[in-house]
């Protein structure tokens, strides 16, 4: 654990302030939820909650089976960090962070199909943003968007379409369904 060398003081009705240079390094927003634990030295930690990080196996077994039926990249987000990724060799970007232009994305509800060099593709996040196309969908739950689903292609000449959308529209409407249950 780190020191911030920031102390707040709890108010009358039990609130405390998370800073702003921290909330902004964090990613946490307006809204977001906090998971509260505690430690046998009295420590309070929060933690972001991340709902769709609870089926991160069932998200994990649903993008393999979508790389390995479409032949092509398929990841899993929450809104903050990659949950699942299969049909690449980078396993490493799970935990890693979303591209800001994808959580834009998100926020916004929208969803992609591009090539690199079409106004609509944009960086996912990972170091090695080596994709050539793209299909986006945002997952949504009770109304409010918690993640997104991928198909990524390295192919210049392959061009995602219609069928990769419904793909991940398909996908993105199911882990939402799930997680309302």
């Amino acid at each position: 654990m780190k020191a911030t060398g920031i102390v707040r003081r709890i108010d009358d009705l039990g609130r405390v302030v998370v800073p702003k240079e921290i909330r902004r390094t964090l990613r946490i927003r307006e809204g977001d939820p906090l998971e509260i634990f505690t430690d046998r030295e009295g420590e309070i930690i929060l933690k972001k909650y991340s709902p769709i990080g609870e089926l991160s196996l069932f998200a994990k077994q649903f993008a393999d089976s979508i790389a390995q039926t479409t032949g092509h990249i398929a990841m899993v987000t929450d809104r903050d960090q990659f949950i699942a990724v299969a049909g690449t060799s980078k396993k490493d970007l799970i935990g890693k962070p979303v591209s800001r232009e994808l959580e834009r994305l998100m926020s916004e509800r929208e969803n992609v199909v591009a090539a690199r060099g079409d106004k609509g593709f944009i960086p996912i996040g990972t170091e090695e943003d080596d994709f050539e196309q793209q299909a986006i969908m945002p997952i949504i739950s009770e109304g409010d968007v918690i993640g997104s689903v991928l198909i990524l292609s390295r192919e210049k000449k392959e061009r995602l379409g219609i069928m990769e959308l419904k793909i991940v529209g398909t996908a993105a409407a199911f882990l939402g369904r799930q997680m309302e249950q």
